[in-house]
């Protein structure tokens, strides 16, 4: 897992990751990266300890160096999954995370009530509800792996 250490939802999302990999029985490698030197740092580590994929936690610094995650990820081989589709546009194997669409909708929304006069303070806390997965079919034949037809038919986006 890539993480940066100076974002503080990633602190959470680290904690969710790893209690996530406990429950099943799984490993997890964290390598932190919190400016452009530490990217080819980390993916030297994570050669280095021979890690069989990578999960990039969500993070504007990371978004900001998609195109530099994705290039490394791809020269190393390493099946990689991100948190917006533009990684999987970018040439990634595939990504999850929350609709943006669907999360500036509901901005909107909140917009709105509070311009028809609610007080901000009253309006409840929205947790994500709509999620999207894309797959990058190109990448994942460079990466030598085989996409089951059932996570393809899942995917929101199969990128070919």
């Amino acid at each position: 897992m890539l993480a940066n250490p100076n974002n503080p939802p990633s602190v959470s999302e680290r904690e969710n990751v790893l209690e996530a990999a406990r429950a099943i029985g799984q490993q997890i490698s964290i390598v932190d990266a919190s400016t452009e030197g530490d990217i080819e740092a980390a993916f030297a580590t994570i050669t280095q300890n021979r890690v069989g994929a990578l999960l990039v936690t969500g993070d504007p610094f990371f978004f900001r160096h998609r195109g530099k995650l994705v290039a490394l990820a791809t020269r190393h081989a390493l099946p990689a999954m991100y948190f917006l589709p533009e990684f999987a546009t970018a040439g990634g194997l595939m990504s999850y995370g929350t609709s943006q669409t669907d999360t500036y909708r509901q901005a909107g929304i909140y917009v709105g009530r509070v311009l028809k006069g609610e007080k901000p303070a009253d309006l409840p806390v929205m947790l994500p509800t709509k999620f999207e997965l894309v797959i990058n079919l190109k990448a994942a034949k460079a990466l030598g792996l085989d996409v089951p037809p059932t996570l393809l038919a899942r995917a929101d986006e199969v990128i070919e």
